[in-house]
């Protein structure tokens, strides 16, 4: 006897899509499915039936960019579109300060990292640069305007290309960062695979493929020259 079309996803329908389905069979006409060990087998059967179609519902759920919920499966469907997803943004602020009593050199250096430390509502917040910055010591003063800091920890993270892993991937555990102030280096003396590795990094970086290959690109040409 041919099973009926699947539709139930609710446990006790599917159970009692089961109970029909052996009732009809001429083997257990006579069967107590309410108070028999066969009860106990339809249970497991409905269980693992239910667990399988919760599963496939949310796979298939995750394979369509309106009923996505998990976000890396959202990023890759709107890449496909052509739509690069957003990350946080870092508070930023504009500072211009003095440093004095400099006798003994040309040129004062702040360099990359925390620069300041701000207190509001409570909280306090940490603000750093995102690179060096050098001003001139003029008559023994030096003179830093309009400084764009950001709020967060300055953080890196260092990777080793692995040519034996076909599907390396390098991850960067923060889910905090800010991508509009992520960069990357590359050490070109020592990639063997560099088309491979952009492509990874794409899906790991969040960006347009066509920004990877243009930095790249810019890369080996002056690393070349």
């Amino acid at each position: 006897m041919a099973f009926g079309q699947y539709v139930n996803l609710d446990f006790d329908q599917i159970k009692t899509s089961i109970r029909d389905y052996l009732r009809a069979n001429t083997n257990f006409t006579d069967y107590d499915f309410e108070g028999s060990n066969l009860s106990i087998i339809i249970d497991a059967l409905a269980y693992n039936t239910y667990t399988t179609a919760y599963n496939t519902n949310m796979a298939a759920n995750e394979c369509f960019l309106d009923s996505a919920t998990l976000r890396e499966n959202v990023v890759a469907l709107a890449r496909n579109i052509g739509y690069v997803p957003r990350s946080r943004r870092s508070a930023r602020a504009r500072v211009s300060f003095t440093v004095d009593g400099l006798t003994e050199t040309s040129t004062l250096t702040i360099n990359a990292g925390i620069i300041c430390n701000g207190a509001g509502d409570n909280t306090n917040y940490i603000f750093c640069i995102p690179e060096d910055i050098t001003v001139p010591v003029v008559n023994g003063v030096a003179e830093f305007n309009n400084i764009e800091i950001y709020e967060g920890n300055f953080i890196s993270q260092e990777f080793t290309v692995d040519t034996s892993l076909f599907n390396q991937r390098y991850i960067l555990d923060n889910s905090f960062i800010d991508t509009l102030q992520s960069k990357l280096k590359l050490n070109l003396h020592q990639l063997l695979h560099l088309q491979s590795l952009t492509n990874k990094l794409i899906t790991l970086l969040e960006l347009h493929p066509h920004q990877i290959h243009t930095y790249c690109k810019k890369l080996k040409m002056k690393d070349m020259n």
